[in-house]
């Protein structure tokens, strides 16, 4: 499959305000089953790019000179759906065993993660996925057209929540199976309604299989239809954009369009 997109967000000021500095993490790279064709990040003020700790391409946006109005366009082509391993990433696995605020795990959490394992049995695959498949049982998938930052323990205590908290739950059970698992932060795509949406799901490492992808708030592995932008330990670590600005009232939009879309046989 081959995606033609351009993601466009805007923030704007009701006065004109001294400073904004913004990470930037909305570059794609190619691996696990992408390869990024074109693509370019284009920017109000001085962006300069750089990679983290978490192996992912950043900018970070810098404007110091009074100004009403903040404009970020990325856009490109990526190819999905290709027989391409995950790219590298040289971090210890277990760092993705630490928790965070966004996916610690309380007692209900935990309980939940050790009905699916035997005792003394390690957790694999088939244990993640029947995992997953009774976690939208009992978290209602709640699609809404902003982001925010849900941690695991409000949204399972809540039952429903966003892509973000449902990957943060899923996170946080396999972190509780001493599961390495990661934040995954990119689009997916809905081949019934023509468009590309932000999404959020996870990866968790299996011993002999590595790194596998599963995309909890759909109930499935990931697959043709998800372009990866950013990973880390949570949601706070892997967001498109996180933002330091002087104080103001502002309002901020953001859209995603797929200007084409054909499927193509790898």
């Amino acid at each position: 499959m081959k995606l033609n997109i351009e993601h466009r967000t805007s923030y704007t000021f009701n006065k004109p305000i001294g400073y904004t500095i913004q990470e930037l993490r909305l570059t794609p790279q190619d691996g696990f089953g992408q390869r990024v064709k074109n693509w370019h990040v284009k920017a109000s003020g001085r962006a300069s790019s750089h990679t983290d700790a978490y192996g992912n391409i950043s900018h970070t946006l810098v404007m110091d000179a009074p100004h009403q109005e903040v404009l970020i366009i990325a856009s490109g082509e990526v190819e999905t759906d290709l027989d391409l391993p995950p790219n590298s990433d040289h971090l210890a696995l277990p760092v993705y065993l630490r928790n965070t605020a966004l996916t610690q795990s309380n007692a209900q959490i935990s309980a939940f993660a050790a009905s699916f394992v035997v005792q003394g049995k390690t957790a694999d695959k088939s244990v993640l996925l029947s995992m997953m498949h009774s976690l939208v049982q009992s978290v209602q998938f709640v699609k809404v057209s902003e982001e925010n930052q849900q941690s695991a323990i409000e949204t399972f205590t809540a039952g429903q929540g966003l892509s973000q908290g449902m990957a943060h739950v899923f996170i946080a059970c396999c972190r509780a199976l001493k599961v390495p698992a990661r934040f995954v932060h990119g689009y997916c795509f809905n081949p019934i309604t023509n468009q590309i949406e932000s999404h959020s799901w996870a990866d968790a490492w299996l011993i002999e299989q590595g790194w596998q992808s599963f995309d909890v708030a759909n109930n499935t592995e990931s697959n043709g239809i998800h372009v990866r932008l950013a990973t880390g330990l949570d949601y706070r670590d892997a967001c498109p954009i996180s933002s330091a600005m002087s104080q103001n009232e502002s309002s901020t939009s953001f859209r995603v369009l797929v200007h084409s879309m054909e499927q193509s046989q790898q």
